[in-house]
């Protein structure tokens, strides 16, 4: 069984993954190791080879539960657990990497929109959110375990930060 981990940058995604027992595929590498289509030139930044990366994935299917841990890995999994992070500590961590203000607004913005959450919610059969807002990694992959064990269910539409950022 495939799970995404999945999230608008920023969100705790490759944090969270390091701490769960399971395989974790990074959808970024195999994208940054030639499953890629060049550089985009709007955006300077690789564009994902998407039926290279379905092709490859497709392996996976199986009994075993496999998480694929990435900002659009939501296109590759049939259940998607979605981490939501309020977007001042959001613009925190994206400043600390060093985004341009274009890519962190439009982070930002996607975050606000619930973009990823919409992505994932059109895509997949079940959807979990969960808001990183103040909770330490290891609460979080608590929590991620519990949604994969099936002890705890946090369906889409929890968390709203249209206010906060357009208020």
């Amino acid at each position: 069984m495939k799970i995404a981990l999945t999230g608008t940058p920023g969100t705790g995604k490759t944090t969270i993954a390091a701490l769960l027992p399971y395989q974790v595929i990074d959808i970024n590498s195999l994208v940054k190791e030639g499953m890629n289509l060049g550089i985009d030139p709007d955006r300077g930044c690789l564009e994902a080879d998407m039926d290279a990366l379905a092709d490859c994935l497709k392996e996976l299917d199986g009994e075993e539960t496999v998480i694929l841990e990435g900002h659009f890995s939501h296109h590759f999994a049939d259940w998607a657990i979605v981490l939501r992070l309020e977007p001042s500590a959001l613009r925190s961590r994206l400043q600390a990497r060093g985004y341009s203000a274009t890519k962190m607004q439009e982070n930002l913005e996607a975050e606000a929109l619930d973009v990823i959450l919409v992505e994932a919610a059109e895509r997949c059969q079940r959807v979990d959110e969960i808001d990183t807002t103040g909770k330490s990694p290891q609460q979080v992959a608590e929590i991620v375990a519990g949604i994969i064990e099936r002890r705890l269910r946090l369906p889409a539409g929890q968390v709203d930060w249209l206010m906060e950022f357009f208020g």
